[in-house]
């Protein structure tokens, strides 16, 4: 049986050699029509890759300039608190939740029919998300790792709407940054050709950030024999015991990870 560091895959997925790892896969400019369900909805149904060479990976921030969140006087406290007194919880085989999923450089799988659609991830997390227009949020909804999730359609978009998220033992991205029991995520999912899937992404937490701010993504298509596999985090996550708190280092670029070092110049 395989040994996976968790932590280790965690890292790679953020390093050049995640291409390596099949984790990413190079863009095709496609000429495939968006794959439609019975009743003319956009199928969004794939195993979905990172294009290779976007960046920065896993940093919510990615749309804004400088990469800089508007985070309010509790918001930034609440990042401090992360980045100096928290494990990254995924480390920890905790659900990384809504947008962090989003905006990781890891897979994910989509299997879609008429009332529900489900998201399925590296980690055997899944999101089961109902197709309902007529569906309202509950008045108190018990939080959780992805929110309570509400789907519709508006025309080819299929349109999630997230209340009701823990605020404990949660980072919003793999950078650290926060999210409170606040937090309001709208994503709009489209297809707009057989080989990508894109989101747009409205991200409102009243509580940590000054005004709602964006994150917009576009995957790739896998390989048809590409699928989610079972992951056991736990019983694999043998490098526990050595984390620390916070993401470590993050790059000029907005990526997580140590600046690699310049290549010396070859000896005379």
């Amino acid at each position: 049986m395989k040994t996976i560091c968790l932590v280790c895959l965690l890292a790679v997925s953020f390093a050049p050699a995640a291409s390596a790892q099949g984790l990413t896969a190079e863009d095709v400019k496609s000429t495939r029509p968006t794959p439609r369900m019975a009743d003319g909805r956009p199928d969004l149904s794939g195993y979905w890759k990172g294009i290779r060479g976007m960046t920065p990976v896993g940093n919510i921030g990615k749309d804004l300039p400088g990469f800089k969140l508007p985070l309010t006087p509790a918001g930034q406290a609440a990042l401090q608190h992360n980045v100096t007194a928290t494990i990254d919880p995924e480390s920890l085989c905790i659900i990384g939740g809504i947008p962090r999923h989003n905006a990781s450089g890891l897979p994910f799988e989509v299997l879609q029919g008429n009332k529900k659609v489900v998201f399925l991830y590296l980690y055997n997390y899944f999101r089961l998300i109902p197709i309902d227009p007529a569906r309202k949020h509950s008045a108190d909804p018990d939080p959780s790792f992805f929110g309570e999730e509400l789907g519709h359609w508006e025309g080819d978009a299929l349109v999630v709407d997230s209340i009701g998220f823990k605020d404990e033992k949660v980072w919003i991205d793999e950078n650290a940054n926060p999210h409170s029991d606040a937090l309001h995520v709208v994503e709009r999912w489209t297809r707009p050709d057989a080989d990508h899937i894109h989101v747009d992404t409205v991200i409102e937490d009243p509580k940590f950030y000054t005004k709602p701010f964006t994150y917009s993504r576009t995957w790739v298509l896998g390989q048809p024999d590409e699928e989610t596999k079972e992951f056991s985090c736990s019983e694999n996550n043998v490098d526990v015991t050595h984390l620390s708190f916070g993401p470590g280092p993050i790059r000029p670029d907005g990526n997580r990870g140590f600046v690699e070092p310049s290549t010396p110049s070859p000896a005379k």
